[in-house]
């Protein structure tokens, strides 16, 4: 059996496909050494190998991701990469594409939070669609937290201070061990259950990935995106970010400016009040100021200083129609009526009576006007309408 001939570049794209199809293959997370780093400045693009102690990969990481790394790559440096396999069918060597890029050393527990981050951002739980607004004046705010922390107290101090009309909802829970996932999932839940609030802070204060790690549970994520109720997450400083970060509404750098979030400043809307009162009070005095002057208008028209006057005043008016009227009226008749006599003369000149007062004479037989000899037989009886009477004859040749 002859077998079918391919080209190299046939070849190369048939395994880029095969590669490309893997779906284990399009989203990998690696860790290795970084060797044969090549920055190439004109591009922006960075080449280079990724290797352990038994293998080694091509790489390479195209600028629109490269520019958003917080570290510069160089030889030796131990790192975990995330992209996908694929083929350089110029070359034929497979290499990875990278799409980002952390520093190796941070723990098992920093590459499960990548591939977490990874697997919810890629089901559309981090997407911006999804986030639902915060209301303007809350008056009900559930706050999750730990009960003996520094940011409980930071929380409700600023709520205090900016917006002492609100109603705090305190859902105390263990924010670090075993247990801190579950109560923060079953608070979540509950507060959308009784509808206890308009809005929901989640957080604590700061601390290490282990301290944190509570906030990246995957079922508590889960429930934030369910929740009905906007979610603000506060979880640890400025610089720490979790899952819970990413799913929620809204994310605030520390728990203080959650709070902030949360409410409006008292002092903010009572400056509103104040300016929205004067600006209504400057447009009803405005309106009355015109209505005023319209109504002074008004009654400095003559028709209001003498109404006995305006009244022979339109009386003259009304006499003037009156006399246009009938002008118009009497040209009318007079036109019409000469029109209706020069009619009737014409007419009357060419009435069959008038024709006959010159000795004309109608012939009918049997009823009808007879208009030619031939209509005539011997012995016929006709009858001849003249001016002044009709008579009968008959056709005797």
């Amino acid at each position: 059996m002859e077998r079918k001939v391919i080209s190299v570049t046939q070849l190369n794209m048939y395994v880029k496909s095969v590669l490309d199809g893997n779906p284990n293959l399009n989203d990998v997370f690696v860790s290795g050494e970084i060797s044969n780093f090549t920055n190439h400045y004109k591009s922006g693009h960075l080449y280079m190998s990724i290797k352990d102690d038994g293998a080694v990969i091509k790489a390479v990481m195209f600028k629109g991701y490269a520019s958003h790394l917080q570290f510069t790559p160089e030889n030796g440096m131990k790192v975990i990469v995330r992209g996908k396999v694929s083929i350089y069918e110029r070359d034929g060597n497979y290499q990875l594409y990278i799409t980002a890029m952390k520093q190796a050393g941070l723990g098992e527990l920093q590459l499960k939070y990548e591939q977490l981050k990874a697997q919810l951002e890629k089901q559309g739980l981090f997407d911006v669609k999804h986030k639902k607004p915060l209301p303007k004046i809350p008056s009900k705010i559930a706050v999750i937290t730990s009960p003996t922390g520094a940011a409980v107290q930071d929380i409700l101090n600023i709520l205090k201070r900016r917006f002492p009309v609100v109603n705090v909802v305190m859902c105390p829970v263990q924010v670090q061990g075993e247990l801190a996932a579950p109560q923060l999932i079953e608070a979540v839940k509950k507060v959308n259950e009784l509808e206890a609030a308009d809005v929901i802070i989640i957080g604590r204060g700061g601390g290490s990935i282990e301290d944190l790690w509570a906030f990246n549970n995957e079922e508590l994520a889960r429930a934030i995106f369910d929740s009905k109720i906007p979610v603000i997450s506060a979880v640890g400083h400025e610089t720490d970010f979790t899952i819970c970060d990413y799913v929620a509404d809204r994310r605030a750098p520390t728990p203080s400016a959650a709070a902030e979030l949360a409410v409006p400043d008292k002092d903010e809307l009572n400056n509103v009040l104040i300016k929205t009162k004067n600006n209504l009070k400057a447009n009803l005095i405005r309106i009355f100021e015109n209505k005023q002057l319209g109504f002074k208008a008004l009654m400095n028209k003559q028709c209001m200083q003498n109404p006995y006057f305006s009244v022979v005043v339109k009386g003259q008016s009304v006499d003037l129609l009156e006399n246009r009227l009938n002008k118009a009226f009497e040209n009318i008749y007079a036109k019409s009526n000469a029109l209706f006599l020069e009619v009737a003369t014409k007419l009357n000149s060419l009435s069959p009576t008038n024709v006959m007062l010159r000795g004309y004479s109608v012939v009918i037989k049997e009823g009808s006007v007879v208009s030619s000899a031939k209509q005539l037989n011997c012995g016929d009886e006709i009858k001849i309408k003249l001016s002044d009477g009709d008579k009968n004859a008959k056709i005797i040749e």
